[in-house]
This record gives structure tokens, C-alpha cells and sequence, in this order.
């Protein structure tokens, strides 16, 4: 005899089909709970960062010139912006500021590291309130000393004009000295987590304190040199107030100084000028940034002590 066979029933049916939908309904309810939520966090902040790039990037194609005529994103795309900023001196603000912002950020890095590694290292005499004066300085920001560094300047100039008013080399030092205090902190610590041992036994190799800095600890700190660099890089790209004090002559300024003339007058501003010359001016920034990106978010001392 064969064995009775159980079909499933129509009710049995339904209530698979409710309890599967409700198994599915739980599930999609705990993803929104656990996860779901971040992504909509994260599309908020990515329109947040964006729309203003979008929006500044539209104003540049509109030949409008007005900030009213470029509401409608992408609404007309010409280049007549960025053709024109050829027959101004945008160019000439454009090689001032890579030379200022490179010899800013690769001057803050050899300094800091130097200073950082001396801190880090040695034992001397004035290093506890040398630390503590660095920090008590750099809790005011560079932009309340302009008047000091104005007068300064103004004196140096009289005696050695390379390092006075409407010099780059002045312009680059005044960054230099703000900036040493923080990037000098940023590289004490970063230092103090770098293995003594490794100094010790490179002195039993007859390695002297330069070739211990140079072939030993500066390679071991690569992350924190691409982000000191960064960050003088951007500091010194876009600073405008010691940038204006400082540089007199039109072909001595920097991006930051020469653009702004162009929507300083509120009656004759001319804005899609303004975002062209934004957005080349965004180019050296980003290339640095991926360029750094690896070793930004790489690890600190991976791979440095062989276990």
C-alpha cells in the first residue's frame, strides 16, 4: 500500500504567506534600525558637502556673471568664463600661490618634524616650558598679530627688503612661524608613539642623531608628514588677511587676494569669473589630497617592528 500523501490546505498556504511577509517585514524593519538610518544620514551630508560645489560649478559655465542668473543649475554652459581668465592676471596669482602654499607646507613639515623629534628625543634643559609656551600659543589664532606683523615687516623691509613688506619669502616665513606651534604638537605625539628601541639599536650600529631622523624616524612617520603637509598647504592656499597685508603689488598676490578684487565691488561683480577661476583654483588642493589620501589613512607604525 502506498503511504497517505499531505497536500497543504488553502489556509495552510496563507498563513506561509503571512509568516513569510512578516519574517520579511522584521528583517527589512531591524536593517532600517541597524543600518538603514546611516544611509540616509550619509545622503544628507554628501547633498550638504556637494550642492555647494554643484552650485558653484554651474555659475562658472552661466556667462551671466550674476549669482541670480545661475539658480537654475547648468541651465547654459559656456566657456567664456574660463577663456577670460586669461586676459587678466590670473595666471601670474595662480604660480604665486603654488610657490607660497609648496615652500609653506614642505617648510612646515621639515620644521615640525625637526622641532617634534627634538622634543621627542632629548632631555634638555627649558624643554617642559618650551612645550608649554608652544601650547599656549597657539591657542590664538595667527589673523590677531597682523598689526605686529605689519610693523615688523615694515622695520625688516628697511634693512633686508627680501624679508619685508611685498615678498613672498616674508609672506612664506609669517606662515612658517604661525603654523609651527600646532604642526609641532601634531608631530610630538605622533613621535612619542614610535619605539625607542629602534634609536637605541641604530646607535649600537654607529648611526649618528641625522642618520637615526632621516633613514629611521621620518619614513616611520610618513602619515603625519602628508597630513601636516595638507594642512599647509590648504592653511596658505586660501588665507587671505595676512596674504592682503602682506603682498602690495597686483602681481605679487596670491589666488585668494587677486579673486576677490573681482566681487569685492558689489555693483560690478562679476561672479562666474569668480567660480571658474574657484574651480581651477580647487585642482591643486584635490590632486594633493588623493595623492596623500594613502598615506593619510595608513597605518602608523605597521610593519616597523619585526616581532
Amino acid at each position: 500500500m502506498s503511504a497517505p500523501t499531505h497536500t497543504p490546505t488553502a489556509r495552510q498556504a496563507r498563513s506561509a504567506v503571512v509568516l513569510d511577509a512578516s519574517r520579511r517585514g522584521a528583517v527589512r524593519r531591524r536593517w532600517l534600525l541597524d543600518v538603514g538610518w546611516k544611509y540616509l544620514v550619509a545622503l544628507v551630508i554628501l547633498f550638504y558637502a556637494m550642492f555647494p560645489l554643484v552650485y558653484v560649478l554651474s555659475a562658472s559655465f552661466n556667462p551671466g556673471g550674476s549669482l541670480a542668473a545661475s539658480n537654475s543649475l547648468f541651465a547654459a554652459f559656456d566657456l567664456s568664463n574660463y577663456a577670460a581668465l586669461s586676459s587678466t592676471r590670473y595666471w601670474t596669482w595662480y604660480g604665486n600661490t603654488l610657490v607660497v602654499g609648496i615652500s609653506a607646507a614642505v617648510g612646515a613639515v621639515l620644521m615640525g618634524a625637526a622641532a617634534a623629534y627634538a622634543f621627542s628625543r632629548f632631555r634638555f634643559r627649558g624643554r617642559r616650558v618650551g612645550l608649554t609656551a608652544l601650547l599656549i600659543i597657539q591657542m590664538f589664532p595667527q589673523a590677531l598679530a597682523f598689526v605686529a606683523i605689519f610693523l615688523m615687516l615694515l622695520a625688516l623691509g628697511e634693512v633686508f627688503p627680501l624679508l619685508g613688506l611685498n615678498s613672498k619669502i616674508a609672506l612664506i616665513c609669517v606662515y612658517l612661524g604661525g603654523a609651527l606651534g600646532v604642526n609641532t604638537f601634531l608631530m610630538y605625539g605622533f613621535f612619542n608613539t614610535i619605539p625607542k628601541e629602534l634609536d637605541e639599536s641604530a646607535k649600537i650600529d654607529g648611526a649618528s642623531h641625522a642618520q637615526i631622523f632621516w633613514r629611521i624616524i621620518m619614513p616611520l612617520v610618513t602619515p603625519i608628514l602628508a597630513v601636516v603637509a595638507l594642512l599647509a598647504f590648504i592653511a596658505s592656499f586660501g588665507d587671505y588677511i595676512i596674504s592682503k597685508i602682506v603682498l602690495v603689488s597686483e602681481d605679487n598676490w596670491t589666488l585668494a587676494v587677486g579673486m576677490f578684487q573681482w566681487v569685492s565691488n558689489q555693483l560690478a561683480s562679476n561672479w562666474g569669473l569668480f567660480a571658474a577661476g574657484a574651480i581651477l583654483a580647487s585642482i591643486p588642493v584635490l590632486v594633493l589630497f588623493l595623492s596623500l589620501q594613502r598615506y593619510i589613512i595608513g597605518g602608523l607604525t605597521a610593519g616597523s617592528v619585526k616581532g
